[in-house]
């Protein structure tokens, strides 16, 4: 991947579809979500938090990296690790020697760490895997309590190219005024650094902080519209980038009230792009009175994106016949 000045993209990070009755990944519903994304433009995939790697058995894993390094020479594909070290180390075992873009570290704020042990750990990680890493920043104590050395120790993460790329993903109220990612960017790169909290946030990373993309759950759904969201950014045309986001806000806010990745979950089965099957223990499924109103919701989404594919389709066939 070409990380120059000016190089933009969207990070979807879908669900993955599970059998009903046992808990194996399905195949041919993972490919109905993988197909859908690319026939719509996706060139790059994480699969993290929606996909639910916190609380897959290394034997789901493992299953998880064999589907997906099938997959590597259509897609770059993120798969993360993670949390902990020891689960981080197992899981780099079984990614070791396939051909995949890097691998995203969870975050986890519950544990006892400082940034000079991370910065052994991860190196650590990295060369169990032959594979460099993207950072989750998620809070501002991700990399210990020392914020400074925290920062200071991604910067030489990423200049020996151990790390490759940042998802920056604090939530702040107003996301324009934040202290911890202007630091970050002191450091690193702002083509390094992609925006990891959705929609939401995503126009004011892209204008007032250069970042290099955004990551997207609600736009597994509907990939097209966050294409479109992305080119108003780089066109600086943020009045439309804006009428845009907000046709994500009514998923975004759903996903923020009930739980991001199974509200995606059966939104995407909901949408109709494919049966997602069960949610993964230790979360539970949407009730009856959640999914009614999670239905119209993830429909008018899919819809409006096809328009937009549509529109789009119009215009490059009135563009052929001009030319």
């Amino acid at each position: 991947m070409s990380y120059q000045d000016g190089f933009y993209e969207i990070y979807p990070v879908p669900p993955l579809a599970w059998s009903r009755g046992k808990r194996v990944l399905n195949q041919a519903e993972n490919g109905k979500i993988f197909r859908f994304l690319r026939e719509q433009g996706i060139q790059r995939l994480i699969y993290g938090g929606n996909a639910m790697v916190y609380h897959m058995t290394l034997g789901q894993y493992s299953e998880m990296v064999e589907w997906l390094s099938g997959l590597t020479s259509e897609a770059e594909i993120i798969p993360a690790v993670g949390p902990s070290y020891g689960r981080a180390l197992d899981q780099a075992a079984v990614a070791r020697g396939r051909r995949f873009h890097s691998l995203l570290v969870l975050p986890s704020n519950s544990d006892p760490r400082d940034a000079a042990g991370l910065e052994a750990g991860l190196r650590e990680i990295s060369q169990a895997a032959g594979l460099p890493l993207t950072l989750y920043i998620r809070d501002e104590a991700n990399f210990g309590s020392n914020k400074e050395a925290g920062l200071d120790m991604v910067a030489r993460l990423m200049e020996a190219k151990v790390c490759v790329n940042i998802k920056y993903a604090v939530v702040r109220n107003d996301p324009g005024d934040d202290a911890y990612l202007r630091a970050l960017l002191a450091r690193v790169a702002p083509s390094r650094v992609i925006s990891g909290i959705g929609e939401r946030p995503a126009v004011v990373h892209l204008r007032d902080f250069k970042l290099a993309g955004f990551t997207t759950g609600s736009g597994v759904i509907a990939p097209k519209l966050c294409h479109d969201l992305l080119n108003a950014c780089v066109a600086h045309n943020y009045a439309r980038a804006e009428q845009i986001r907000r046709a994500f806000l009514p998923l975004e806010d759903l996903r923020d009230a009930w739980g991001p990745p199974k509200v995606l979950h059966h939104a995407v089965a909901l949408a109709g792009i494919a049966d997602t099957g069960p949610v993964l223990p230790f979360l539970t499924p949407l009730d009856s009175e959640q999914l009614a109103q999670l239905e119209p919701v993830a429909k008018n989404l899919s819809r409006e994106n096809a328009s937009a594919a549509e529109a789009s389709g119009n215009l490059k066939r009135a563009e052929s016949f001009t030319a």
